[in-house]
């Protein structure tokens, strides 16, 4: 199997959610830039210094690792983001895989159950082998929370609101969204 996607993967992803190819791209293209890995063929991840800090409940001093709210003022992105991973399993390795996105889609740790796997070091490992378990991932997700729905009607707004948070608006990503939707859509 290839570390990335092909063609065929979205083409299957989006028949068992029942949309279009596109959306599925498009979901990809504004989560991860389009890229599941970094250049070091590590998943690429962004650690949550605001859900490292509800899953520890506090108990350590705030930092750039651990924060009461949500804030860019800490994200370094790229292998930077393992190095700010790393410093949190440190004090809670569970807490800390909880705490970061992973992959082409970003799925949240926190979300491993419901993605369909047993534990969050089986969806850490998984993240890391390839993008196939990203999109499967993100597949799981989306059934089990019900997303396909705004998938198919490319209700983005809906979409990213539950998917990326109620402050979605923020980072734009229902607009972000649409606009990846549309070029994608062009190209099929």
């Amino acid at each position: 199997m290839t570390k990335l996607l092909q063609e065929h993967d979205y083409e299957s992803a989006a028949f068992e959610i029942g949309c279009e190819v596109a959306a599925v791209k498009a979901v990809a293209e504004v989560e991860s830039a389009g890229a599941g890995f970094l250049q070091d063929g590590r998943a690429k991840i962004l650690f949550e210094g605001h859900i490292f800090y509800k899953y520890t409940k506090g108990k350590y001093p705030e930092s750039d690792i651990n924060y009461k709210k949500w804030t860019k003022q800490y994200y370094v992105g790229g292998a930077g983001e393992y190095e700010r991973l790393a410093k949190a399993e440190k004090l809670d390795k569970v807490a800390a895989r909880l705490s970061a996105s992973y992959g082409k889609f970003q799925i949240m740790g926190f979300n491993f159950a419901i993605c369909g796997y047993p534990s969050i070091d089986d969806f850490y490992d998984e993240m890391q082998a390839n993008e196939g378990n990203h999109l499967e991932a993100f597949i799981g997700y989306v059934k089990h929370v019900g997303l396909g729905d705004a998938m198919r009607t490319k209700s983005w707004a809906e979409f990213a609101k539950r998917y990326n948070g109620p402050e979605y608006w923020k980072n734009s990503y229902d607009k972000k969204m649409a606009d990846a939707y549309k070029k994608f859509s062009k190209q099929t």
